[in-house]
């Protein structure tokens, strides 16, 4: 079992930075796959980001490609993003989520709102 917390969202103006936490008890980050989603206003939850430290793997949403970077802290069990250069369309409550594989993620966190504005 997993327990996720995130935190360090917040308003921001466009073109600024932002970094999201991912806190984790339970077992350790190593052990799964750990990924960002984000949810905007009437839209469906989206792909952000994903990593896998035992695999050094990682991929982004082409939308952020760039601008957004995942880490993984395993010693700290911690996840992050990194978000620069952020848009208005980047505004949406962003999650957490980790499993065993890439696609299939069992446990999510409760969410943190990321407001851009211009």
């Amino acid at each position: 079992q997993v327990q996720l917390v995130e935190s360090g969202g917040g308003l921001v103006q466009a073109g600024g930075s932002l970094r999201l936490s991912c806190a984790a008890s339970g077992r350790t980050f190593s052990m799964y796959a750990v990924a960002w989603f984000r949810q905007a206003p009437g839209k469906e939850r989206e792909f952000v980001a994903r990593t896998r430290w035992s695999e050094a793997s990682t991929s982004y949403a082409d939308s952020v490609k760039d601008r957004f970077t995942i880490s993984e802290d395993n010693a700290k069990n911690m996840l992050y993003l990194q978000m620069n250069s952020l848009k208005p369309e980047d505004t949406a409550v962003y999650y957490c989520a980790a499993g065993t594989s890439f696609g299939e993620y069992q446990y999510w966190g409760q969410g943190t709102q990321v407001t851009v504005f211009s």
